[in-house]
């Protein structure tokens, strides 16, 4: 037997960049990114907007070709607009329209795919530069606050396939992530405070401390104080680069994924619900669903238990929606929620590794799950949630 053993490293690095209107003429953020990269001359930028976002801010693509001209950036004179939310995820139409897009101006490996857009279209455009020339550079300016925290920081780009979340997709680091919080005075108020979900989990697992902060100022980031909500996105994304960064494992080889904590059951519920149910309403509701059946086994406390279940609540996220239900005692059936465990250990893969707490700030990953307790946790949060439909009549 002959065996030759090959093994090497490549370094990443990108920068994620907190402005405001990053289109100003008076502001070169942008112009010195794509520029001061070492090419001797300015390479192509082809535009992926979000549609929904894109309504919203009907002037700006005249900005940026206004800032092309002023800086000398070659622009794509045509942009790509696709839908925003999980309907760009689920058409692999979409992805085939940005790749019809890169062939035929063609943009090349040093070129930019620059998406903006809320996380869907993010990932929909990342898909697509990453597979198109095995990888282009793909510049992403995120427009909600789960994408500025969270969605669009990372390392992944996936759209869904097989009725499945994110069953196509790759690991790819992006060149550059803007964050502009203009983008998100137009948003509408359930995706103004999906992200604050995704907050919520990364202080429950990391940060006591974030947590507190959250707690302390959930009315004000419910009610859109911008420098809370700032404030907000800035812990977040920086806690969940910090972890991308020195867990040992940013391309997720083994089978742990820490950082998904309450998502086995939120990917399932926005099958479920055919995404009538947002990412981040899921996610609350997973986390709801994780900590209470935590609390059931007496890893938590009940005060941290109520604490936590309060802020997802004062946040403005409800705890609780029917498709819970569904066939609890079958969980090998698809339309059961449970199913969604063997969902999650079949995208990882290798054995089931689910994040639990053991008190804010602490997490602990476990391998098996009792289906009883977690029927029981389902129990609670809907009549939970009927105590809050009552005291809401009667207030």
């Amino acid at each position: 037997m002959s065996v030759i053993k090959q093994q090497f490293s490549v370094p990443f690095q990108y920068d994620v960049i907190f402005t405001d209107d990053i289109f100003n003429l008076k502001n070169d953020t942008f112009r010195n990114l794509v520029l001061n990269n070492g090419q001797a001359s300015p390479k192509s930028i082809l535009c992926v907007l979000d549609e929904n976002m894109f309504e919203q801010h009907p002037d700006l693509f005249n900005r940026i070709q206004e800032y092309a001209r002023q800086f000398h950036l070659h622009l794509i004179q045509s942009p790509v607009v696709i839908p925003g939310g999980e309907p760009a995820k689920n058409d692999p139409g979409y992805v085939e329209e940005i790749l019809q897009a890169i062939n035929e101006t063609n943009i090349d490996r040093h070129s930019y795919v620059m998406a903006i857009g809320g996380g869907a279209v993010i990932d929909t455009a990342g898909y697509a530069a990453g597979i198109a020339h095995r990888g282009i550079r793909i510049i992403r300016v995120p427009t909600t606050v789960l994408a500025q925290n969270d969605a669009s920081v990372g390392v992944k780009n996936g759209v869904n396939a097989f009725g499945k979340k994110n069953f196509l997709g790759t690991f790819v680091p992006p060149f550059a992530v803007i964050n502009d919080s203009g983008f998100l005075t137009t948003l509408e108020q359930r995706d103004w405070i999906s992200g604050i979900s995704e907050a919520i989990k990364v202080a429950l697992l990391k940060d006591s401390a974030f947590f507190d902060f959250i707690k302390d100022n959930a009315a004000q980031l419910r009610n859109r104080d911008m420098p809370a909500m700032k404030r907000l996105i800035h812990r977040c994304a920086e806690l969940h680069l910090e972890h991308i960064s020195t867990n040992g494992d940013p391309f997720e080889m083994g089978s742990s994924r820490p950082l998904d904590f309450g998502h086995w059951a939120a990917h399932k519920l926005e099958q479920l619900t055919n995404y009538k149910v947002r990412h981040g309403e899921a996610v609350a509701i997973g986390i709801a669903l994780d900590v209470t059946y935590s609390r059931l086994q007496n890893m938590i406390s009940e005060n941290d238990w109520k604490q936590i279940l309060d802020v997802l609540k004062n946040s403005g996220f409800r705890l609780f929606v029917p498709e819970l239900q569904n066939k609890p005692d079958q969980p090998e059936h698809d339309d059961s929620i449970m199913h969604g465990l063997q969902e999650f250990r079949e995208h990882l893969g290798g054995q089931l590794t689910i994040m639990l707490l053991e008190g804010i700030g602490k997490g602990i990953e476990v391998h098996k799950v009792d289906f009883e307790v977690y029927k029981k946790a389902v129990k609670k949060l809907k009549e939970l949630d009927s105590v809050s439909k009552e005291t809401l009549k009667t207030t």
